[in-house]
């Protein structure tokens, strides 16, 4: 009998998409020419970089779409398939058009509206269905059902990764890399390949190689993401001063004062050699600061940086 009453769990996904779209928002389309925008990386104006982001949440949604209603239906496997391919190819295509930081989280806002949209536009309307054919006491369609049970079981494959590039922004030697597309599209596998691993326990079967296979796939994965050092030209001693001179022009547009991101202040040579490893990961190894470049550091300055850096 119809249970009562009947809770449709449907406002999780919803709010979640509409919250972290909302912040997508405010943080990167409000902020566009600092955190969306990168000149070194595409010549884009402002609306132009907004407008290909907004645009390619929806082609993400009909492109997998369509598919699932054609290849997805004659075998999963293949639609896992040109999948991940897909995935590749808006992996590298975000990282030609956004910032480094801002092309890993378009992609995970893609697969973040593919995942919301099959809960509105699939999941919800066959469990109406369900619902409308038991209370008429009449045999339901099978058919929507079981296209729901499909895209429930990506929802569950896409959760981990989703949740990769919500939180790669944290850590710049994954964006920051040289072929980030790939980093990304290498750690989406392997946290899929872990989500199966605890969709087979709880079918009671322990696939231990899956484990192991990931694991040493992410110690292969850490080693080539260890920075390299960075190669000086500069010889003898670099003055602070010079380095100073660097710190102030571009980075305490945004690292002075109390409103300083995170409180990390480079005003003084104290405040600065105390974020001296800070300041060699994210500006001189993974260049990933300045955000998209927006103060327009050059190569010598960052050579300088490194210099310095190596030298203290």
């Amino acid at each position: 009998e119809m249970p009562e009453p009947l809770h449709w769990f449907k406002w999780e996904a919803y709010t979640t998409w509409l919250s972290g779209f909302a912040l997508m928002v405010v943080l990167y389309y409000f902020d566009a020419g600092v955190r969306l925008v990168d000149s070194t990386v595409a010549d884009l104006s402002d609306w132009a970089a907004i407008a290909l982001s907004v645009g390619g949440l929806a082609l993400a949604w009909l492109v997998y779409d369509v598919l699932c209603r054609t290849v997805g239906r004659r075998s999963q496997f293949a639609l896992a398939i040109v999948g991940v391919a897909l995935v590749a190819l808006a992996a590298w295509g975000a990282g030609e058009l956004f910032a480094a930081r801002a092309a890993y989280l378009q992609v995970g806002a893609m697969l973040g509206t593919i995942m919301a949209a099959n809960v509105l536009f699939a999941i919800i309307p066959a469990h109406r269905k369900l619902v409308a054919a038991m209370s008429e006491r009449r045999e339901p369609d099978p058919a929507p059902l079981l296209e729901a049970k499909r895209r429930s079981v990506h929802n569950n494959y896409l959760t981990l990764p989703v949740l990769f590039t919500m939180l790669a922004g944290h850590f710049a030697f994954t964006f920051g890399a040289d072929e980030a597309w790939l980093v990304l599209v290498l750690i989406a596998v392997l946290t899929a390949g872990v989500r199966h691993f605890f969709n087979l326990w709880h079918t009671g079967r322990r696939a231990w190689w899956i484990l192991g296979v990931a694991a040493a796939a992410v110690v292969a994965l850490a080693l080539w993401l260890q920075p390299e050092e960075v190669a000086s030209t500069q010889t003898g001693t670099v003055p602070f001063a010079q380095v100073q001179s660097v710190i102030e022009e571009r980075c305490t547009a945004c690292h002075s004062g109390a409103s300083a991101p995170l409180g990390i202040r480079l005003e003084t040579e104290a405040e600065v050699i105390a974020r001296a490893d800070d300041i060699e990961r994210q500006a001189v190894q993974t260049r990933a600061m300045p955000p998209a470049n927006s103060t327009g550091m050059t190569e010598d300055e960052r050579e300088l940086l490194g210099a310095w850096l190596a030298r203290r």
